[in-house]
């Protein structure tokens, strides 16, 4: 498979299939002054098996292939040589005091073809000649590692050997084979440093953080690219010779697009990942194809005002590492790809409540305990390489709500304890009721500044939430909370193999936000509501193809490397495919089984596949042979495959069995309510000279997803008066229902050119940016002078914090 991408398909460039990271250890300095992340991050390896045994054959192929497949990538940026007298990296310094690598103001070369210049006072080369030489005309191993806006200073070897107790992990027969050479001796150090059993994780983790202090053995070559960080060391051949333990010393930019610096809604400087597109390769050099799972742990220090909350299993307490400054300290024992780590800083305000007993609740206090048949699959092994397991351990077992905290900007203090406050653990409880073990031992949730560019984003232990979630009662909020909360078992404890199949992730969160809410509130949303109101993101699109390399999902190039089709494209962000016909796919599968036997199928699925990845096959395949009672719906893999998953638009199946649902009570309520909406328009048009009063018509009160609907039909009709606007905002207190009600209101007021209502639109871009973006387009297409000079100064009070993505989109739109 060549490697082969478009401006937007996102490259995955690590050589995973050569070498794989067990480990990271982070040592990072957060400079708010500068928007700059520096220190360095200590790699550890374990090379492919068929690496290890040595083969000549072998090795000239994972060569070849690997130094072929990199020439397809775009032209290198940026080289370094070493000096070989420089000194390791200090923990201690940071960023702040890295040596200089070039030696002399003279190009000088060894016999290698490696260049010096004056430019490498800064750890960089601009010589592409030199790149060429050192990396593509050498026969040494390549590692690659995804990487893009980083200032790379310098790449290390790290001698491991020095560190106090390390003998311990070998015998001295393996100590006497790897004495001649000292290279062999620290890689068989760590090869056995991250094959521990998983019991000894607490020392794992001791020698971890130990290894990565030690003194440096030598510098490595390094090249920088757009995409890629590639290293190498002279002379080493085989994988399984390369250093199993680096150093990389570098320090983000204040334009990389793994961060976004800005002020919280209290107006305080703040930090965090923002997740994709591009993920984490702008906050460290990783490995970003999700087969290249991995632990973690990072040391944080920033000014003691600030509060560091990260993807961890320990809820960090924060120490004083110098005058004025706080060092925070989290790690992570369950592999996860490098994608899923998170890190935000700022002077977040912890939301407490008063001590009630819920974290300790156990499975027969709130829910009856478990069938016969979920005990024996407590007893069976699980199916992932070892790491300490929650689903192997009694306690976490009948733990119905993990431990969990709240964090939000001060000025949001207030509305998070009056509502999220109470919803996380009735969601978190909903969620044990229906999938069982919590994969993860603790929870933080983050209210995220107004420029986040989606309503949330689960990552191991963390959640972020959009302000957009809090105003206009618990709905949108306790949905959304559900349907991160979801992604704990599908996307992290469970992940997908190919990005591209993101329905695995969303489209089950989708399914199980609707299953979780309507457990905690008794208020089940109704199927046909989502068909009505996303129908329009399921027309005939290539984004809403499931599987868009169809036969190819899955593969790779032999050294790893892949493309996520359309991973780049900012509009992509917007539409919400992947999310609701994964919903209606799982959907018509609950549908079609009991409900009981489902969900017990989901808990089966969840015991034997967490901590792995997946394909769609995978999951049909079991799903089929555990209600086999599904066949009799003439559903196979290849069918499914055929009418859903390979196909955009919406499939003849659902249009079927959403006529159904028409005939829901909800459906009938909206259905009343909207004629009354036409007389009213209808009879103000005609008496527009008399006054009259819209309690003259009774109207039924309407939950939220009635609401949106009632003003998508309003939406369709060609003309409403500015008296029918004023009274639909009067009789259902728009302004004050929460954003997807608020969304659809901005929609008529647009359309209308409702003047009244434009200081809505205004603060709904202001405050709902994760939102907001669409109606930007729609001010713009009506060609209105007030409306385009509304799109214009919104977006310029909000461009500089604005989110790259939604600033790309509304740029597009208004210039």
């Amino acid at each position: 498979m060549e490697l082969d991408f478009t401006k937007d398909d996102l490259p995955l460039m690590a050589n995973t299939s050569h070498i794989l990271v067990r480990h990271y250890v982070l040592d990072l300095d957060v400079d708010f002054r500068s928007h700059v992340i520096g220190g360095n991050i200590v790699l550890f390896f374990e090379t492919d098996r068929r690496c290890r045994k040595g083969s000549n054959e072998q090795v000239e192929g994972v060569r070849h292939s690997q130094l072929d497949e990199t020439c397809h990538t775009p032209v290198h940026q940026s080289c370094c040589v070493p000096a070989p007298n420089a000194s390791a990296c200090s923990n201690k310094s940071g960023c702040n005091d890295f040596p200089v690598v070039g030696k002399g103001e003279n190009d000088t070369s060894d016999k290698n073809g490696s260049h010096g210049n004056t430019e490498q006072a800064s750890g960089i080369s601009s010589s592409k000649n030199c790149c060429d030489i050192e990396i593509h005309g050498s026969e040494d191993f390549l590692l690659v590692l995804d990487c893009c806006d980083l200032s790379v200073l310098k790449v290390e070897e790290v001698d491991v050997t020095v560190v106090p107790g390390v003998e311990k992990f070998i015998s001295s027969t393996k100590l006497l084979d790897a004495s001649e050479d000292p290279g062999d001796l620290r890689n068989q150090i760590v090869h056995e440093l991250v094959t521990l059993p998983a019991d000894q994780w607490r020392e794992q983790l001791h020698y971890y953080r130990c290894c990565s202090r030690a003194p440096a053995c030598g510098e490595l070559l390094f090249v920088t690219g757009p995409w890629s960080l590639e290293i190498r060391k002279a002379g080493v051949q085989l994988p399984k010779d390369f250093p199993q333990a680096i150093r990389i010393c570098y320090k983000t930019k204040s334009e990389g697009r793994s961060l976004s610096w800005t002020t919280d809604q209290s107006d305080r400087p703040c930090v965090y990942t923002v997740g994709s597109p591009i993920n984490n390769r702008a906050l460290f050099p990783c490995q970003e194809p999700p087969v290249a799972m991995s632990t973690w742990q990072a040391t944080v220090r920033a000014d003691a005002c600030f509060v560091v909350l990260m993807s961890g299993e320990n809820a960090a307490e924060p120490t004083e590492s110098e005058e004025g400054r706080f060092s925070w300290f989290y790690y992570v024992t369950m592999p996860m790809p490098a994608s899923t780590f998170t890190v935000a800083v700022g002077c977040w305000a912890e939301v407490k409540r008063e001590a009630c007993g819920t974290d300790a609740k156990r499975n027969d206090e709130l829910f009856p305990l478990r069938s016969k048949e979920d005990v024996r699959m407590f007893e069976q092994a699980c199916g992932h390489s070892p790491y300490p397991c929650r689903f192997q351990d009694p306690l976490a077992a009948a733990q119905v709500v993990i431990p969990h905290r709240l964090f939000t900007p001060w000025c949001l203090k207030e509305s998070c304890e009056k509502g999220l406050l109470q919803l996380i653990p009735q969601c978190l409880s909903a969620a044990y009721a229906l999938l069982g073990t919590h994969p993860f031992s603790r929870l933080d949730v983050l209210i995220v500044p107004s420029n986040f560019s989606s309503l949330g984003m689960a990552s191991p232990h963390i959640i972020f939430l959009s302000q957009s979630t809090l105003p206009g009662g618990n709905h949108l909020c306790g949905t959304r909370l559900c349907h991160e909360i979801a992604h704990a078992w599908f996307g992290l404890a469970i992940g997908a193999r190919d990005w591209t199949e993101e329905w695995l992730s969303e489209g089950f969160a989708t399914h199980l936000e609707d299953a979780f809410w309507s457990a905690a509130q008794q208020v089940r949303l109704e199927f046909y509501f989502l068909l009505w109101r996303y129908k329009d993101n399921l027309q005939f699109h290539e984004y809403a193809l499931y599987r868009p390399n169809k036969a190819n999902t899955g593969k790779v190039c032999e050294s790893g490397a892949s493309v996520i089709k359309n991973g780049l494209n900012a509009g992509k962000t917007f539409l919400q495919v992947h999310y609701l016909k994964g919903y209606f796919l799982l959907r018509s599968f609950a549908g079609k089984a009991e409900e009981a036997a489902y969900f017990a199928f989901l808990r089966k699925f969840v015991r034997d596949y967490h901590g792995q990845l997946i394909l769609s096959q995978d999951f049909l395949h079991s799903l089929l042979k555990d209600i086999p009672q599904l066949t009799g719906y003439g559903l196979s893999v290849e069918n499914i495959f055929q009418k859903w998953l390979d196909c955009s638009g919406i499939p003849k199946p659902l249009v079927e069995e959403s006529q159904a649902w028409q005939e829901c009570r909800l459906a009938q309520q909206v259905n009343e309510e909207v004629p009354k909406w036409i007389q009213v328009n209808q009879r103000t048009r005609k008496r527009s000279k008399k006054k009259r009063r819209c309690k003259e018509d009774v109207f039924q009160k309407l939950l939220p997803d009635q609401l949106v609907l009632v003003l998508e039909h309003l939406l369709e009709k060609k003309t409403l008066c500015s008296k029918t606007l004023e009274c639909l905002q009067k009789t259902y207190h728009l302004r004050e229902q929460d954003a997807e009600v608020r969304h659809r209101w901005c929609e008529l007021v647009i359309k209308h050119k409702y003047i009244a209502g434009y200081g809505d639109v205004e603060k709904f871009l202001k405050e709902d940016q994760a939102m907001g973006v669409y109606l930007y387009g729609e001010l713009m297409v009506n060609e209105d002078a007030k409306q385009q000079e509304l799109a214009h100064k919104s977006f310029g009070t909000v461009r500089d914090q604005m989110d790259v993505s939604s600033a790309k989109i509304v740029t597009e739109m208004l210039f």
